[in-house]
């Protein structure tokens, strides 16, 4: 039981029971508890990121992502997805379109004004650090990817609180609250870079297939009511970035992955 002493205070100060294994991620460590007879989850940040993006679930306040119930120093406690379906299970099984849907009403409602302001937040340009470091050591690809992000972070349009890590599987199902939104990053920028990644998401095997690249292009373009163009730009500035991430975390077959999906966009671009 030793794996539970991180989670003690939090346990006691909500009264909450263990209901299974701790999740490890590098940012944080996750259990899922009860209050009572209510199932919730029980997340603790350890590294800053992390503990932003606990302030930023509270801005929210249940609306397109998940509720928070308690909120405490690094504690979170959140409402836990019980429902049967995954996104990525519906995108592999002939429900690709739906699940691009899905993920674009969640952000429709996340990018969507609030009433109060939110916590702190970083800009979207620095997070692009890597891609130029790799753009210099490398050239080719990496370097298109930059002038093309550089294009766009010079001039951004609608500008938002992004949800900065848009993927298959942070939006989960809740049952009757519908398909919502967990994990984001602090991170404010043109919204068409949160919808980026549902192109490019690299634990999606079938992200390098042209015929379905093209086909989510016109969904998310329909969807989420985006410019064409600018949504292959930012396709093509985040793969880059995504494929310089993997390099330094040295996944050379995941970066090239990835570059394999700029390239997409590049031609898409150019015909």
């Amino acid at each position: 039981m030793a794996d539970l002493d991180l989670f003690t205070p939090w346990l006691e100060r909500w009264a909450l029971a263990p209901d299974g294994e701790p999740i490890i991620t590098p940012g944080s460590r996750l259990l899922p508890v009860r209050q009572g007879d209510v199932p919730a989850m029980l997340k603790v940040a350890v590294d800053d990121e992390e503990k932003y993006g606990n302030l930023l679930m509270t801005w929210w306040d249940g609306d397109g992502a998940a509720r928070v119930i308690a909120h405490h120093e690094e504690g979170l406690l959140l409402e836990r997805a019980m429902g049967p379906r995954s996104l990525m299970h519906m995108a592999l099984n002939g429900e690709d379109d739906e699940a691009t849907r899905i993920m674009c009403r969640a952000l429709a409602r996340l990018h969507a004004p609030r009433p109060t302001p939110p916590p702190p937040l970083v800009e979207l340009a620095p997070w692009f650090a890597s891609l130029r470091m790799a753009a210099t050591r490398y050239g080719g690809q990496y370097a298109e990817c930059l002038q093309t992000a550089q294009t766009l972070l010079a001039e951004p349009q609608d500008v938002v609180v992004l949800h900065g890590d848009m993927h298959h599987d942070n939006v989960l199902d809740f049952g009757p609250r519908g398909w919502l939104a967990i994990d984001p990053k602090r991170v404010r920028g043109e919204r068409g870079y949160d919808y980026a990644n549902l192109i490019c998401n690299p634990e999606l095997p079938t992200a390098t297939d042209p015929e379905r690249f093209r086909r989510q292009i016109d969904v998310i373009c329909e969807a989420a009511g985006i410019e064409r163009k600018r949504l292959l730009q930012w396709v093509l500035a985040f793969a880059g970035l995504s494929a310089a991430w993997f390099v330094e975390d040295d996944e050379q077959t995941a970066a090239q992955g990835q570059l394999k999906v700029a390239q997409l966009a590049a031609s898409a671009l150019d015909a």
